[in-house]
């Protein structure tokens, strides 16, 4: 079920009618979203059910037990439980023909020529997100930084909740669990930070992302008919379709949970404005990123023991995050490209991230050039993302400056002529510091704003209604 169909809006209208004609009874409500967030997990293949409902009853007999006992053998045994269901699950069905068709490979190369394996396993959509969200649940439990909830049903909300169940945001047990355990406040300020999420989340992902689909998937999928500048147009018309996408789905999912009273953690704070790798990993994907760091960074060390020590952990910690967005190479290298743009970076400048780096003027010069740089290295970390094949890498790096070509400088305007509401927006959200500063724009103005948003999805929307990218993985 897209967010971007009319079956999804005529889901959400009759869930959230009920949703409030129900507000007396939080357990109600709590219900109504489970058997909400089962119809719309099932409505992808219901088949898949199951596997959901295996990670929470695992994971809430896992968390309780772990509570209980004080012996570390068996908690540790309590937690292995936990993780290998979840790693167990994600494996299998996310990893299992990649590992064994590289294995196919690999003894193809040696002379050996074994009979093919591969299972053509169906990847359950959303597996990586609610598989991560569960197990840090056990996680924290058996560090001691939280309570396991007492009702299996909300624990069972917790995991399924549709908003993000299906691409996140990967949220933590101690943020949305307390939302569900109480109940929720719908307030004038929640349904007006509500409204323009939802809105500006379509415009990104339906005008914006969809349209520069338009004009990336033609390029990739025939790349070698064309060159230079359409090849860059190409390849910033996926930088921005991914972000557009993304960012889009994620806006849209905190703001049909801010509508019900829940309040979802911020995924993406202008990554494109990072001036270093570590400054985009707190601004890309942050749910993903801070999972990384907590839950396998910092277990593995971190920043301690040395900087070798440290480069490895950089390093490990990023292709696995490359694996888990995909069971293929190109996710593996561009984890590995982003690992060593991380540790390059801390070696040539170990200071910290200062929270306002405009604050000292005549380092302005210097922050704008930083911020182009890294958007170049995130660019060129797109081309390894998107991209097939290390051979459709090499074209596009040895032919990008190679003239203009017959379509270059139409692609271009294309380009332009879709991205540029981005460029406002979001100054005004880096000048504020605020995410949601549309809303605190005087009334006329900000009722136009979204007049032209409205008017935007109505008129330039593809019609076609394009799966979200981050559902495949």
């Amino acid at each position: 079920m897209l967010f971007n169909s009319f079956v999804f809006l005529g889901f959400f209208l009759l869930i959230y009618a009920l949703y409030l004609s129900s507000r007396r009874s939080r357990r109600l409500q709590n219900v109504l979203l489970l058997v909400a967030s089962y119809v719309f997990y099932g409505y992808w293949d219901w088949r898949f059910l199951g596997l959901l409902a295996l990670s929470t009853v695992v994971d809430f007999f896992v968390g309780r037990a772990l509570h209980r006992s004080a012996d570390p053998r068996r908690r540790k045994l309590l937690l292995t439980v936990s993780v290998c269901t979840n790693l167990g699950i994600l494996g299998f069905f996310k990893y299992f023909d990649f590992f064994a068709d590289s294995l196919a490979a690999l003894m193809g190369l040696l002379g050996l020529q074994p009979d093919p394996f591969t299972l053509g396993i169906l990847l359950p959509v959303g597996i990586s997100f609610y598989t991560f969200q569960t197990m840090s649940y056990t996680i924290d439990i058996y560090r001691g930084k939280l309570e396991p909830v007492d009702s299996i049903s909300d624990f069972a909300l917790f995991v399924a909740f549709f908003p993000q169940l299906v691409a996140g945001p990967i949220e933590r047990a101690s943020n949305l669990l307390p939302q569900i355990a109480r109940p929720r406040r719908i307030g004038q300020d929640e349904v007006g930070a509500a409204l323009w999420l939802i809105l500006w989340g379509y415009f990104k992902k339906v005008v914006i992302a969809d349209r520069m689909a338009l004009i990336a998937n033609p390029i990739f999928a025939e790349h070698a008919e064309f060159q230079g500048l359409e090849l860059v147009v190409g390849l910033l018309a996926f930088t921005v379709q991914i972000y557009g996408d993304f960012s889009g789905y994620s806006d849209i999912a905190r703001g049909v949970a801010k509508l019900m009273g829940f309040e979802l953690m911020v995924n993406f704070k202008l990554p494109y404005l990072a001036i270093n790798p570590s400054d985009f990993w707190l601004r890309w994907h942050v749910s993903l990123s801070s999972w990384l760091r907590d839950y396998l960074y910092i277990p593995l060390g971190g920043s301690r023991g040395g900087t070798l020590r440290t480069q490895r952990n950089l390093a490990l910690t990023m292709l696995l995050g490359g694996l888990w967005h995909g069971a293929a190479w190109n996710f593996v290298i561009w984890g590995a490209y982003h690992g060593t743009l991380l540790a390059v970076y801390r070696w040539l400048d170990p200071r910290p991230i200062h929270a306002d780096p405009w604050r000292d003027r005549s380092q302005r010069p210097r922050v704008l050039f930083m911020m182009a740089l890294m958007f170049v290295f995130t660019v060129i970390g797109w081309l390894i993302f998107r991209a097939d094949s290390a051979s459709q890498i090499v074209y596009f790096l040895g032919n990008m400056h190679h003239g203009v070509g017959e379509t270059g400088w139409t692609l271009l305007y294309t380009w332009f002529y879709f991205s540029w509401p981005l460029i406002p927006v979001q100054l005004l959200q880096y000048r504020t510091g605020n995410l949601l500063a549309v809303t605190g724009l005087p009334t006329p103005l900000k009722l136009a704003i979204y007049g032209l948003l409205f008017c935007g999805i109505v008129a330039f929307a593809v019609h076609e209604s394009m799966e979200f990218i981050y559902f495949q993985f």
